[in-house]
């Protein structure tokens, strides 16, 4: 089985995680994970922009072959739920324009994978994530959550791949 390597997004406007590991089979390796920030004093497109740009040197780094971002979840603040679905937009538009498939998963599909419980809590994701990556630096709450996005990735890839074939058929 060919290993794969993935890039997870915790798309945010201030910060936003990214988690890379590769996975062969159902054995899965930790390659790093970090946080992107944008200027919170900048005009809004020049911190999208600074979003789209920083992913865009990971995406070169580490050279992923899929992507995977977390859904954007409805809040009670609209105007902070629209500033977070254009961030969502620049963080998965990096992936896009560097010709890497971008999937997308809702939080609870995403704490599903990795706990087993579509609503656990933040410290049994990292404690899972933890588990899974041993190796892994685990450097911000964010890039926690980005390498929950990818293992999620990692475990249903396959399904969405026969999915595809069987809707082409």
């Amino acid at each position: 089985m060919a290993k794969v390597r993935i890039i997870g997004i915790d798309p945010g406007l201030r910060n936003t995680g990214w988690g890379v590991i590769e996975a062969e089979g159902t054995r899965l390796s930790y390659v790093a994970d970090g946080s992107v920030h944008s200027d919170a004093d900048a005009p809004l497109a020049t911190r999208l922009l600074q979003i789209h740009t920083q992913l865009a040197d990971i995406l070169r780094h580490h050279a992923p072959d899929e992507a995977a971002i977390e859904e954007t979840f409805v809040n009670k603040d609209a105007r902070a739920t629209l500033k977070l679905g254009q961030a969502r937009g620049a963080a998965m538009l990096a992936p896009a324009l560097a010709g890497i498939s971008v999937a997308e998963y809702a939080p609870n599909v995403v704490k599903k994978s990795v706990v087993g419980a579509g609503h656990a809590e933040k410290d049994q994701v990292k404690h899972m994530v933890k588990v899974l990556l041993p190796r892994a630096e685990l450097n911000s709450a964010d890039s926690v959550d980005a390498l929950a996005i990818a293992i999620c990735h990692a475990h249903l890839r396959g399904a969405q791949t026969l999915a595809k074939i069987l809707a082409r058929s």
